[in-house]
């Protein structure tokens, strides 16, 4: 079997499969539901649902649906329609779920959207909004590393094979000129999945020498001695880039659009709530991320990460698209037929009734 096919039909193997990291119970955490989320008096279901399950990530590129969350705006917009939450490990598993009903909204990264979308040839999800931008660092030993080029023979963590920052390193790798092999990481740099709990340890033993992460897991590691040698916002033009969506069930979008619009809604008011109130929005998010998992960030974590992300809800699809191409590039991902992955529809409408600015599909929308 060539070796490209070989590399896709694991790549299919991975996205279709929850982690075992993850918790045994079904494809995700479950998400305390916070003492403020209350239902207002007289309050109705929407759309006759008793519930909307919605995902996210432990990650605080997930802060809007930590702040929706612990701030209750989820809950204040769907009425009488009880906002349930799961917390996901990976893209993959966060998927899954949402193929199999457990969850109908989620927030999620790219990668992970993609690749949903092209395996299901289009017919499982939507991306319906943005959420954030940046928040991606290559982290590492300052005694090992002083330089860009001295990451060449080093051993360099991402999350998982395939997911965004996997992705994104090495289409940083390929532009430098070297050359690794995607499916095995071997190559002129060692490209070592870690999952993103265990990456502060594996750097403290010494066993990586850095990583190419998301915030929190790169504030983590800087506490631990390491230096940001790359923001990947200085990559993008204007700095912006994609880091998570949101994203929806098609078939829960066709049948409860109105449960899909509040939840915009909600997540509008949070981006509004985070933008006008940072310090307040990240102990609001930090909370959340206590109520969830057990434990808080410490302030030398939080206030590092928390400053180098950008709260949107534009999806800057454009982005979207070249990331796609850089999985293309990199072996990970056949020429994917995007068309119609965007339904930016429901959000621009909450958008314009908000006084907002519509944000666009690049192309890329459902026609």
């Amino acid at each position: 079997m060539p070796a490209k096919s070989a590399l896709r039909r694991t790549l299919a193997v991975i996205a279709a499969l929850p982690l075992l990291t993850l918790a045994a119970c079904g494809y995700g955490s479950d998400a305390k539901d916070d003492d403020t989320a209350k239902v207002a008096a007289g309050a109705k279901k929407i759309d006759g649902l008793d519930s909307v399950k919605i995902g996210y990530f432990g990650n605080l590129t997930h802060a809007t649906a930590l702040v929706g969350a612990n701030k209750g705006f989820f809950q204040k917009e769907l009425g009488a329609t009880k906002a349930s939450y799961a917390t996901f490990n990976a893209g993959p598993s966060e998927i899954e779920a949402l193929n199999s009903g457990s969850i109908d909204i989620g927030w999620i990264g790219p990668s992970p959207a993609i690749n949903g979308y092209t395996k299901s040839k289009g017919t499982n999800l939507r991306i319906i909004g943005g959420s954030a931008s940046g928040g991606v660092k290559l982290v590492v030993n300052p005694e090992k590393i002083k330089s860009l080029k001295d990451v060449k023979g080093k051993k360099i963590a991402t999350p998982q094979l395939g997911n965004t920052q996997d992705v994104a390193f090495l289409n940083w790798i390929s532009e430098q000129g070297w050359k690794v092999d995607a499916e095995s990481g071997k190559g002129d740099v060692s490209v070592v999945r870690t999952d993103n709990k265990v990456t502060p340890d594996a750097y403290k033993s010494g066993s990586i020498d850095g990583a190419w992460v998301p915030e929190p897991t790169a504030s983590k590691l800087v506490a631990e001695g390491g230096k940001v040698l790359l923001d990947e916002a200085d990559l993008w033009p204007d700095k912006k880039f994609v880091i998570t969506n949101i994203i929806v069930s098609q078939k829960f979008l066709k049948a409860h659009p109105k449960a899909v619009e509040a939840v915009l809604k909600a997540s509008v008011e949070s981006n509004k709530w985070i933008n006008a109130n940072p310090d307040e929005a990240k102990a609001a998010a930090n909370k959340q991320l206590e109520t969830d998992s057990g434990k808080a960030l410490p302030a030398d974590v939080l206030d590092p990460a928390w400053k180098s992300i950008q709260f949107t809800n534009d999806p800057l699809a454009a982005t979207l698209n070249t990331e796609a191409e850089h999985a293309v590039k990199a072996g990970l991902l056949e020429d994917p037929l995007l068309d119609g992955i965007y339904d930016l529809t429901l959000l621009n409408k909450v958008l314009k009734a908000a006084g907002e600015s519509t944000v666009d599909d690049a192309g890329l929308g459902v026609k």
